[in-house]
């Protein structure tokens, strides 16, 4: 067994229950733990999320370019059309972005407490050939 394992992606806000519920709609996740100051869910692939209670918490202003991303989280779509009309309807929004580097086909968006993430095209592996 490793020394560490990966817990909880944690992202603070002023709203953690509102904030919650737009993750747990954008991945069909479930919560898993509420408490005065965290709500945490946890994604079908095994993904958890929480977000604790910052009633100074003040949204990163990332794509500016004299700010730092700080963090971003990245989720791997289908359709990047579907998913950032999801988004859209959840109270998140599309940022206006250059393409990052690489060869994925990607969008950034932020969720409604302004903390950035990726839609990112998932690549299907192709079969291997003879």
């Amino acid at each position: 067994m490793p020394l560490v394992t990966a817990g909880v992606v944690v992202l603070d806000c002023a709203e953690p229950e509102k904030l919650a519920v737009f993750y747990k709609e954008l991945l069909q996740a479930q919560e898993t733990d509420v408490t005065a100051n965290l709500v945490e869910v946890r994604a079908a692939d095994g993904l958890r999320l929480a977000f604790r209670r910052d009633a100074n918490a003040t949204p990163p202003s990332w794509p500016r370019p004299e700010n730092s991303l700080q963090v971003h989280l990245d989720f791997l779509v289908e359709d990047l059309d579907a998913a950032e009309r999801r988004v859209v309807e959840l109270g998140g929004r599309p940022l206006e972005a250059k393409d990052g580097p690489g060869p994925y086909e990607e969008r950034s968006c932020s969720d409604p407490a302004g903390h950035s993430f990726t839609l990112r095209r998932a690549h299907r592996a192709a079969p291997k050939q003879g």
